[in-house]
């Protein structure tokens, strides 16, 4: 965003970089030492009623197991979901609009497009600031930024005492028309509203998201302020905690964009966060299957409560500026995830039609899957896991796997049906399979990308298990398993590195006068080494990349255009060379371009990086050939039951290969090899797994 923010709190030296990402159901846990490249990973199951209570916890559990001191840690990286909870539960206070008169309704009038086209009964969820407490002023900034109805001091006068005679408004947002051009009218506004109301918490268009496009603006500042209150408390927690925890740990929270910002900057911009977890994943499967020399993966990250899916191509995790979340819109840099209900505490059900559905409603982490034995009788997903025989009987850290719970909770869904306990727990993975294979197909065959291309890249604690089925489903013939797959969104975290974002709005043809976004990319590469110039010890390399938003002239929407990076922003090329570069993205998205055709740039946009010395983590290499651990009944569809060896993953020696049927299991996760699969261990560590059949 444009504007500076500050460094991630604190210079001290330490040994030690830990990650922490909050999921569903489990709080997962990666630590690395700098010096030695030693990892020490751990789990716990997630505390929803306030996700800082299971970090804490877990912190001081993991620095019990591996001896590490306080003083110790360097880094302590966070991945969040408060903000994407707080949107989906609409947990958050009353929220109050200031908006230009005449443009009271525009939240509710959006770009009139429906939820679903064919649904006549689906609405856009409400918005979140009731239609009484939008604001409107008589001010008017014009296209060209410039003032065409002046903002009085009367009118911020009346605006400020409108606001005190709002009942129990705890933020506001502030979004004028053209204001990302000239935010001088939203400034004073702001000034006057906090100085009113020092308790209010205040977020303007023009600092959380400077483009064009006033509905997307309006939104997004909407839901930052949304936001703000209940994200800033949990920040404050979190900080206080860590601070006595590990007094020398610099925090960083991750963002949808990827890459870590300071604590202080979280709480000034939530909607930054509203993909925190999910995006640390992306980033983490990125550099595990570079490990392995795979630059062109689909992941799988399949938790408790959800699937994300995200298509990496060339090395590089594809990045989006517009998306919905919760049915609101948010128009900001994020990393291209596609998100399911379908996790390993998805419930099964029966729909109105008598037919098996599952998800998108889960058991959670309170009281979670019937096999946890903790108070659930609805049948999940990893209940028809451990019915199948794919589950060992205890999970990380000893966690017990009761099969009688789980046997009787699937009853409840074979009964009706008329099918077997195991017919029937196969049904549900099989249904949950085609809910995830449909989330693959957004980011890959709806985008002109053909998942057979692609290695299925599987973590998440339950990624193992169903990995084969959807691949089964799309003709995938690889997967690759990473060596931490239920710890991977935390080791990305760790593996993270500073990033700050700045945009401007530039509007203007490519034709042979380049001035204007010149002079926009001057300017914003100087805000990025004021950012840039801060001092850490840790910093090795420093740089800036420039994004062009490119266009046809007479489109709609726009394509990012990547100019190239540098430790500072690099030249602006020719005109030709920049065409060519958006023809080459056009035909990489619509499958055809038309050179004759008028192109214009929309935005310029920066990315601004400090890059962490890390080290490599120091892999164990088992020596002994790989032996079955037990051999177990587990169901197969075309077989039945099968008495299937299981292996330990951590006695697996580089070069083993193994053919399925095969289940390997770790700390943290449990990898399914049905019959018609093999499965090696390849230098890095990671299993990658091959389709021996047709």
């Amino acid at each position: 965003m444009a504007g500076s923010s500050s460094q991630i709190e604190g210079l001290q030296m330490g040994d030690w970089v830990v990650g922490v990402d909050v999921g569903g159901t489990f709080t997962d846990f990666a630590a690395r030492q700098l010096s030695t490249g030693h990892a020490v990973l751990h789990k716990r199951p997630s505390t929803p009623h306030d996700p800082s209570e299971a970090i804490l916890n877990g912190l001081q559990e993991l620095q019990k197991k591996a001896g590490i001191a306080g003083e110790d840690i360097a880094r302590f990286a966070h991945g969040t979901t408060v903000a994407t909870n707080a949107l989906l539960q609409r947990k958050g206070p009353k929220t109050g609009l200031v908006t230009t008169r005449g443009f009271r309704d525009l939240l509710e009038i959006g770009r009139q497009v429906r939820p679903a086209i064919y649904d006549l009964q689906r609405d856009a969820p409400p918005p979140l600031v009731e239609r009484a407490n939008r604001l409107e002023v008589a001010e008017r900034i014009g296209p060209e930024g410039k003032a065409i109805v002046e903002l009085t001091d009367a009118e911020v006068d009346a605006v400020v005492a409108q606001l005190g005679n709002l009942d129990d408004v705890e933020a506001v947002a502030v979004c004028l028309i053209f204001s990302f051009l000239n935010p001088d009218h939203e400034a004073r506004i702001a000034a006057a509203l906090r100085k009113a109301y020092p308790h209010l918490y205040v977020s303007i268009s023009s600092e959380v998201h400077p483009e064009f496009r006033e509905y997307e603006r309006f939104s997004t500042a909407v839901i930052n302020a949304f936001l703000q209150p209940e994200v800033s408390r949990y920040m404050d927690r979190l900080g206080e905690a860590i601070r006595k925890a590990a007094p020398n740990a610099a925090i960083g929270i991750f963002q949808s964009a990827g890459g870590l910002m300071s604590i202080d900057l979280a709480s000034r911009f939530p909607v930054r966060t509203a993909l925190s977890g999910p995006a640390a994943g992306a980033v983490g499967a990125q550099a595990a299957a570079a490990l392995s020399g795979i630059e062109n993966i689909i992941t799988l990250d399949i938790g408790g409560t959800s699937t994300d899916v995200a298509l990496i191509q060339g090395g590089k995790v594809g990045t989006s500026n517009l998306r919905d979340i919760a049915g609101f819109r948010i128009r900001l840099p994020t990393v291209d995830i596609h998100t399911v209900g379908a996790g390993g505490g998805s419930i099964a059900h029966l729909g109105p039609d008598g037919l098996l559905k599952v998800g998108p409603m889960s058991a959670g982490a309170v009281p979670g899957p019937a096999c946890y034995g903790r108070g659930g009788d609805k049948p999940t997903v990893s209940d028809a896991n451990v019915v199948l025989g794919r589950l060992p009987a205890r999970l990380a850290d000893g966690f017990r796997i009761d099969a009688d719970l789980a046997k009787a909770a699937i009853g409840r869904i074979a009964g009706p049906l008329g099918l077997s306990p195991e017919k029937a727990a196969h049904g549900i993975v099989s249904v949950a399979a085609s809910n995830m294979a449909r989330a693959i197909r957004a980011v890959s065959i709806e985008k002109g990308q053909d998942p057979r291309d692609y290695t299925l890249m599987c973590f998440g604690g339950a990624g193992g298990l169903h990995a084969a089925d959807v691949a089964d489903i799309l003709a995938m013939r690889r997967i690759l398993v990473p060596r931490a797959p239920g710890i991977l969104c935390a080791e990305g975290l760790i593996v993270s590195d500073l990033q700050e974002n700045y945009v401007a709005s530039c509007r203007t043809r490519l034709d042979g006068d380049l001035s204007m976004i010149a002079e926009t990319i001057a300017r914003l590469s100087a805000q990025a080494e004021d950012w840039l110039a801060q001092e850490d010890p840790y910093i090795v390399e420093r740089s800036q990349t420039v994004i062009l938003d490119l266009r046809y002239v007479g489109q709609n929407y726009e394509l990012p255009v990547e100019l190239g990076t540098g430790r500072h922003a690099p030249d602006l090329p020719p005109v030709e060379a920049l065409k060519e570069a958006f023809f080459r993205q056009h035909e990489i998205a619509y499958g055809h371009f038309n050179p004759d055709a008028g192109v214009e740039a929309v935005n310029v946009r920066i990315r601004a990086s400090m890059n962490f010395s890390r080290r490599d983590t120091d892999v164990r290499r088992p020596d002994s050939a790989a032996q079955p651990a037990s051999v177990d009944a587990i169901w197969f569809e075309t077989t039945g039951v099968v008495a299937t060896p299981v292996y330990l993953r951590d006695d697996l020696p580089e070069g083993a290969s193994l053919a399925g049927p095969a289940l390997i299991t770790q700390f943290d996760t449990t990898t399914l090899v049905p019959p018609g699969w093999t499965v090696r261990v390849d230098a890095a560590m990671n299993l990658i797994m091959d389709r021996t059949d047709d």
